[in-house]
Parts: C-alpha cells; structure tokens; sequence
C-alpha cells in the first residue's frame, strides 16, 4: 500500500507524539501504565519499519556464511543452525556461531528496546 506522506513511519511518529502530549497527562494509575505499553508498543513497529529490513538481511548473510547455505529463507537458516547446536555440530565454528548469536540478540535489542544497547557501555 505505498502512499505519499506522511509515510507509515511518519503517521506512528505523530500518533505517539498526541499520545505523549495529549493524552499521557490525562491519565494516571493501570490507564496511564497501559497507554505507556502502547506507545512502546508503537515504538518497536517504528523502529522494525525503519531498519527490521536490513537487520534481517545482516542475520541472513550471517547464517548463509555460517551454514555454507544460499537459502532466503531466514527461518529455515535459524532453525538449521539451532539444529547443529542441539546436535553439537560445527563446534569447529563454535566462536562464529557465539559471534552471530551475539550481533543477532543485539539487533533484536535495537528494535525492541535500544536503551538496554546504552548500558552495554
């Protein structure tokens, strides 16, 4: 569904923008935590529009790397590398594996919740 403008991006920056400004000060107690849930909430789809795309393609030439595997398929690469972990396969690898696992978990901080990535340093 392309559109002009305002962009997907655009439209959630302002709904949480009125949410925050607007409707945050009106509320306190259970309302004002699951309106708090919500912009959040809103954040993490802004965030996954934004760079989801290229965090995705990054773990995928991770995986194709790791695995010697061409596929597209993001989840048929994360399971085939679950099962040589469970397997204890490709331990030869097992600093790569450790690396990826890592780069992985913080690109999934970064859509879900960049502020715990501050306090990594």
């Amino acid at each position: 569904m392309p559109i002009d403008r305002p962009s997907p991006t655009e439209l959630l920056e302002a709904v949480q923008n009125h949410l925050q400004t607007h409707v945050a000060p009106e509320l306190e107690g259970q309302a004002a935590f699951h309106l708090k849930v919500a912009i959040n909430a809103l954040s993490m789809v802004e965030r996954a529009l934004s760079h989801g795309d290229s965090l995705d393609q990054a773990e995928r030439g991770r995986l194709v790397q790791l695995l010697k595997d061409p596929s597209d398929d993001l989840l048929a690469l994360n399971r085939a590398l679950a099962d040589h972990i469970r397997q204890e396969d490709r331990l030869e690898d097992r600093q790569a594996i450790l690396d990826h696992l890592r780069e992985t978990a913080e690109a999934k901080l970064q859509l879900s919740n960049p502020k715990y990535l501050d306090a990594k340093t």
